[in-house]
């Protein structure tokens, strides 16, 4: 599983940072978390292709967070896409993103289709789900968690030798669920095989104030990436806005128990983050402020 932050700034581009986008890889599929204006290009600049994106979450409806969604399908149709793209948000989803792809005089060559979105709600995507909660916006928003499903157990190669198990096709029957016979005796794959692995969890608040709903969607996640627009100097500022300080965040995640805080949609006020950093590491060590283009494996943390 890998994070890559595409966008990382607030409100509107400025010269160090793009608005607000995510990319989750999870093995071969590609989901991404909101799509502010300029999201095609930053993809350009990632190890991502933009014709591997099998969904778009989208927060809520500020043009920084969706602006990008009508240039980045008319890329995806000119570059010959051919599979469906799913997109799925807050309420009134549906209805702007079909008015969306009625501008100008363009048709895609692939299907669009979209979904309204409410806290609780989940998509299944097989190894992997995302699920939604509410978040504390000026307009309806989500919060999003991707959350990998417990994976098998590692092949223990030096155990299938002591077993006299040869290399090759019995391996595969093995590690494929079957047991196999060696000399007379049944090795099953409980034999050669470690238990169960935890999946991995990558929670994504959107614009929020602190609220318990995203607390307990990141209850025990890997990876928080949390709205941190402002210093604690300007905490009425975010407050009004529905925003969250960077002290704000690292609350969170230390109530939480996450394994890593991501600061981020950083205003363009700030031309020196160190502030923002400074507020939440003094709370939550495990603190990092994003920035565009950051790639970042994402581990388990303290999982049982």
């Amino acid at each position: 599983m890998r994070l890559i932050f595409l966008g990382t700034g607030g409100t509107y581009p400025s010269k160090e940072r793009n608005v607000t986008s995510i990319a989750v890889q999870v093995g071969p599929d590609v989901v991404m978390f909101d799509c502010g204006e300029g999201t095609q290009r930053q993809l350009m600049y990632s190890p991502v292709s933009f014709m591997r994106i099998r969904s778009i979450f989208l927060t809520h409806l500020h043009a920084d967070h969706f602006l990008g969604l009508p240039g980045l399908v008319q890329s995806m149709s000119l570059n010959g896409r051919t599979e469906a793209l799913r997109v799925f948000g807050p309420e009134n989803t549906e209805a702007t993103v079909d008015a969306m792809l009625g501008l100008g005089h363009f048709s895609s060559r692939f299907e669009v289709s979209s979904k309204d979105m409410e806290p609780g709600d989940a998509v299944d995507f097989g190894s992997y789900v995302v699920s939604a909660a509410e978040a504390s916006h000026t307009v309806p928003a989500l919060a999003f968690a991707v959350e990998e499903k417990p994976r098998p157990g590692k092949f223990q190669v030096e155990r299938a030798e002591e077993l006299g198990v040869p290399k090759g096709p019995k391996y595969r029957v093995l590690q494929e669920g079957g047991s196999v016979e060696v000399d007379g005796a049944v090795v099953r794959p409980e034999d050669v095989i470690g238990g169960k692995r935890p999946g991995r969890k990558v929670v994504y608040s959107g614009d929020t104030r602190p609220c318990e709903s995203v607390k307990e969607l990141s209850a025990g996640a890997d990876v928080l990436v949390h709205d941190s627009t402002l210093s604690a100097i300007h905490s009425d500022i975010a407050t009004e806005f529905g925003h969250s300080t960077a002290a704000q965040a690292a609350e969170v995640a230390k109530a939480a128990g996450v394994g890593k805080l991501y600061l981020t949609h950083i205003s363009p006020r700030y031309d020196d983050e160190s502030l923002l950093l400074s507020e939440a590491t003094s709370i939550f060590t495990q603190s990092t402020i994003a920035h565009d283009l950051d790639v970042i494996d994402v581990r388990v943390w303290q999982k049982a």
